[in-house]
């Protein structure tokens, strides 16, 4: 077996992050004490998202030894803390946080005996900044045959008396699953998670090589009387406990934790994960833990059936508005009055710009939209009706917008599409040559600017936009400056071919 080789010098101890209030990471102690690659890494941080487990079974906490080593200083002789766990199954022997701290190989004589011969070993010693004498088993992290770490159990030394059923139990299992580290079988290869479903004290199972039940802990019994199992569970299968026939067969033949969820109607949710408990490659039993997350499924199920609700309020709007657009339109094919007609028409656009939005947010669900999935629709939308052959606009959307509350995307979109309708409109008379029209989206912390550019006809003489009576501006206007609180403005600006015209709206976003 490998133990740990060189490293160079330490650029930014865990003392320095600790001094300024930063909590140093299992990463960030790794890559700048030691010289563990990013697959022993990786096998680090899989035993810490697991090792709460291992810390309620030993009634203990555990901490996670690297070595420190410089050019003046043995492999062996220093070491940081990088993890430290405390247990739920009994009081923690530490008030404070361990990871960062350093210790020297005098202070901790048994974390570098396992560093030195890869074998375990336990000690009695005294934990001088707490005063108490406390038991300690160190174990080798092994991971393709190579020691890349020393993990620690500690626990205070108490008076001698007899341990119960359940500690003797759990005991067993956490020599089992130290064995198992010191073999590299534990962690799991396949165990990624961030962090366990479940801990020891909401309720275990342990299944002996049979797969018959030979101890259940008082929580594990309360939570299958949840699942409506009475019985004495011991000398029983899993199946017949309520899990899937086959679980415990998968579990042993791929050596990896299975999950499962038990329900019992849609009160009752009972998280199942069973971890095999491996002896010289053999399954010899299974751990299961078991969670009842009845109340956490119950909140999930509430918010899906609240954003399918959402979702069906903001379809339903939209069909509303495209009821009332249809209508509008067959009104407007009555009508023989041209200004009847262009005003019902403009009215029809400003209803399907707030049906757009709703259609967003009906697809998407939630409560904001992005800007440019408002732009996009409602640019295409100004197309098809006011774009024809003796018209030849074009459109062009540059930069990217925010994300927006819908009621903010509602007033753009009906805003923008006044500012795109009088671009096409003003700017470009029929049998006009046509032009481009260029939509510019400017975002700056909580600052939003849209800019409608054309080179078209430009302004006429003397024009002024809070003397403007016409409706499609004096909408805008009252958008821009009531429900958005911001600024709109209409100027000349010179383009290639003369002169054109640029809206500007500046609004302050509110914070989110």
């Amino acid at each position: 077996m490998r133990c740990w080789g060189y490293v160079g010098f330490v650029t930014i101890s865990a003392f320095a992050l600790r001094l300024f209030g930063l909590m140093a990471s299992l990463g960030d102690l790794v890559r700048q004490h030691t010289e563990l690659n990013e697959e022993q890494l990786r096998h680090l941080r899989r035993l810490t998202a697991s090792w709460g487990m291992l810390a309620d079974l030993c009634f203990a906490d555990l901490l996670l030894f690297l070595p420190v080593v410089s050019r003046s200083e043995n492999p062996q002789s220093r070491f940081v803390i990088a993890g430290h766990v405390r247990p739920t199954t009994t009081q923690t022997l530490y008030r404070d946080d361990q990871v960062g701290r350093f210790v020297t190989a005098v202070a901790r004589p048994v974390v570098a005996k396992v560093a030195l011969d890869g074998n375990r070993h336990q000690d009695e010693i005294e934990i001088q900044i707490l005063g108490v004498q406390a038991s300690v088993l160190a174990v080798p992290v092994v991971y393709q045959g190579s020691l890349i770490a020393v993990i620690t159990s500690e626990t205070a030394t108490l008076p001698v008396r007899q341990p119960s059923e359940l500690e003797r139990v759990y005991r067993t299992v956490f020599n089992r699953f130290i064995q198992m580290l010191q073999d590299g079988t534990f962690p799991f290869d396949t165990d990624d998670q961030v962090e366990q479903s479940a801990r020891v004290g909401d309720g275990a199972i342990i299944v002996n090589r049979a797969g018959k039940v030979t101890f259940t802990s008082p929580n594990a019994v309360s939570a299958l009387h949840r699942m409506g199992f009475h019985m004495n569970a011991e000398g029983r299968g899993l199946s017949d406990l309520g899990f899937k026939p086959d679980l415990l067969r998968t579990a042993f033949s791929l050596k990896v934790p299975i999950m499962q969820e038990l329900e019992r109607g849609s009160a009752i949710t009972i998280h199942a994960r069973i971890f095999p408990l491996i002896a010289d490659d053999e399954i010899v039993g299974v751990l299961v833990l078991l969670r009842d997350v009845s109340d956490l499924r119950q909140q999930q199920r509430l918010l899906v059936s609240m954003d399918a609700t959402i979702r069906e309020i903001h379809h339903r709007v939209k069909n509303n508005l495209q009821t009332v657009s249809s209508l509008l339109r067959l009104q407007g094919r009555r009508l023989e009055a041209p200004e009847a007609k262009a005003a019902i028409d403009e009215s029809v656009r400003r209803i399907r710009s707030i049906a757009l939005v709703h259609e967003i947010l009906a697809q998407d669900g939630g409560d904001d939209v992005r800007l440019t999935d408002v732009i996009r629709p409602v640019t295409q939308m100004v197309q098809d009706a006011l774009v024809s052959p003796d018209r030849p606009v074009r459109f062009k959307l540059v930069g990217d917008g925010p994300t927006l509350p819908a009621k903010v995307a509602s007033s753009l979109a009906v805003l923008l599409t006044e500012l795109l309708q009088n671009a096409v409109e003003h700017g470009y008379p029929p049998g006009s040559s046509g032009g481009i029209v260029l939509i510019e989206l400017e975002t700056s912390g909580r600052n939003l600017v849209i800019r409608v550019h054309d080179d078209g006809a430009g302004l006429p003489e003397n024009f002024e936009l809070a003397e403007s009576d016409g409706l499609g501006l004096t909408i805008a206007r009252t958008l821009a400056t009531g429900e958005l609180a911001g600024k709109l403005s209409l100027r000349a600006t010179a383009t290639p071919g003369g002169t054109g015209t640029v809206a500007e709206l500046s609004v302050v976003l509110a914070p989110n």
